[in-house]
């Protein structure tokens, strides 16, 4: 097994969104927070033999992430065909022994049921833009009918909506951990070259 911050630096070089979509809120997973979850999911036996679901998947850096520690098979869903084609540049680069599977498909409309043991994991939209409330939430719904385990990236204070989530869906929070997010200036309304959010990060066990 690599270490964490031997993952990290894999990972480093997957390359992020060309022309991102602000009402997506398409931004890419920091290699060193993605290495932590993928890292944290391994270690709790969730990836080894398992398929893994990445849900809107974006340029793939997590579904790469989990393809470097033995599943069974891995699968990016994402609407958006543009990020799609870079996930796919990006798994030549990081060359890892399990292929991935790059399915462009609504992520919130349970595009597929995987056999057996399957982990989803996810860096949804927090729902930052206006209209856009509670985006995570779709999310979170697709994992449930799925998966049987979930990690899922959310803003700060996210804590009592996942749990009180899960418990309705017959789920339970396991673990949690809080991380850091830079989020760099890519869109029109980013004032700062860059800004560092407060996340955290969810595992479920939905069964």
């Amino acid at each position: 097994m690599s270490t964490k911050s031997g993952l990290a630096q894999r990972l480093a070089i997957v390359a992020g969104f060309e022309n991102p979509s602000a009402s997506l809120e398409q931004y890419r997973t920091p290699p060193e927070l993605a290495a932590h979850l993928v890292h944290t999911a391994d270690l709790q036996g969730d990836i080894e033999d398992r398929t893994v679901v990445d849900l809107g998947c974006g340029t793939g850096m997590l579904a790469l992430g989990a393809a470097l520690r033995g599943p069974t098979r891995v699968v990016g869903i994402d609407l958006d065909p543009a990020p799609l084609a870079t996930a796919t540049e990006n798994e030549r680069k990081v060359a890892s022994a399990s292929a991935v599977e790059w399915l462009r498909a609504d992520a919130t409309k349970v595009p597929l049921r995987p056999d057996g043991p399957t982990t989803a994991v996810m860096n949804p939209p927090f729902g930052a833009q206006a209209g856009n409330e509670h985006a995570d939430r779709a999310f979170l719904e697709t994992a449930a009918e799925i998966a049987d385990v979930s990690y899922s990236i959310h803003n700060e204070n996210s804590d009592e909506f996942v749990e009180a989530f899960a418990a309705d869906e017959g789920g339970e929070v396991t673990h949690a951990f809080r991380a850091t997010f830079e989020l760099p200036n890519q869109f029109d309304h980013h004032t700062e070259e860059s800004s560092t959010i407060d996340a955290e990060v969810f595992r479920v066990a939905w069964r």
